[in-house]
């Protein structure tokens, strides 16, 4: 099996993901939708040695094991970050195209409360939404601006490495768990000894890890983070409720102290074709640290939908505006905001 030719082809049609599942036609995601490249299925002998012929010694060792494992690839002059994984007993390959540059801040989106972030000196910035949502993106843009914008010493903590950074003003070491560190946690302490000013954490995954990333925004660092949740309220609950009961007020008070942002979003299909980013942003005012302390986190997205002065918007704020630029058709905004909901509910 040549399996370099399905990479090529996700690349030559513009592509997000690519999909090779034993059994299964290999298939696209491209503009949110799945595209079937070949209808003949994956013989899953021959997938397999096909995988296996691009992995070291050790990387087949490990997936051996773990029967799952994350990994970047560069092949066909691109760069790749790939899942390998097991079902129903046979191999699957899940590879995510990253672009070779950097995008800019135009196009990703970001607005002026977005891009200001970046000029943040400490505190914690979270990035989160589903996965396949640019989280990764987001956080490349914010450090590449710092990179072109000041001096500084950038740390990554990434599973596996994603975009390459290109030195700019700052000075940028990229470690990838597994190879450079066992951890991130483990990463996230040693770098308080390796003189940061920034660090990113590719994703808040544990406790231990949390614990590590507040410890290190608390310490006059400027961290960036990701998880997998879908809205602003929901991400401090979620934070919280990885600890247990004994521990979740001093996690809530350290929160309120170290956090300068969420930025959760969603990519949406765009009228006419392909997709648009949609961002709903908490800013940590003193209000919302308040609320924050007094683990009133149900009162969040009411302090978002009165915060827009202080640069913040509601999920359903932004679709709003998206749909009223005409950059969203009706049935997409009222998909994303609940099918019984309409426009006069968010004016």
């Amino acid at each position: 099996m040549e399996i370099k030719k399905y990479f090529e082809a996700a690349l030559k049609q513009g592509a997000s993901d690519l999909h090779l599942i034993a059994d299964d036609p290999p298939v696209l995601r491209v503009n949110g939708g799945l595209v079937i490249i070949e209808e003949k299925p994956l013989a899953a002998a021959e997938l397999q040695t096909a995988i296996f012929s691009l992995l070291d010694k050790k990387e087949a060792e490990a997936f051996q094991k773990e029967k799952e494992l994350d990994l970047a690839w560069d092949l066909v002059g691109s760069h790749f970050r790939v899942n390998l994984h097991l079902q129903s007993g046979k191999i699957g390959l899940a590879a995510r195209i990253i672009p070779a540059e950097i995008p800019s801040a135009k196009e990703v989106n970001f607005d002026e409360t977005v891009y200001r972030l970046s000029h943040l000196n400490q505190g914690l910035i979270l990035v989160t939404g589903p996965s396949g949502s640019g989280k990764s993106t987001t956080l490349a843009v914010l450090i590449n601006l710092i990179n072109q914008e000041r001096k500084a010493h950038i740390i990554t903590i990434e599973d596996p490495i994603e975009f390459i950074f290109k030195e700019k003003q700052s000075v940028i070491e990229q470690r990838e768990v597994g190879r450079d560190t066992n951890s991130f946690s483990e990463a996230l302490k040693r770098a308080l000894r390796q003189d940061p000013n920034v660090i990113m954490v590719g994703e808040m995954r544990d406790p231990e890890t949390i614990s590590a990333t507040l410890t290190a925004a608390e310490t006059g660092h400027l961290v960036l983070s990701t998880l997998h949740t879908n809205s602003a309220a929901e991400t401090i609950e979620r934070i919280v409720d990885m600890f247990p009961a004994h521990r979740q007020h001093q996690i809530l008070t350290q929160l309120a102290s170290v956090l300068r942002a969420v930025v959760s979003q969603q990519l949406v299909p765009q009228k006419g074709g392909g997709v648009i980013m949609a961002r709903e942003i908490l800013i940590n005012t003193p209000g919302i640290a308040n609320l924050m302390r007094e683990g009133k986190t149900i009162q969040i997205n009411s302090a978002i939908q009165t915060g827009r002065k202080d640069g913040m918007i509601t999920m359903a704020s932004c679709l709003k505006d998206l749909y009223e630029q005409g950059l969203i058709d009706r049935q997409v905004y009222l998909n994303r905001t609940g099918s019984g909901e309409t426009l006069s509910t968010y004016y």
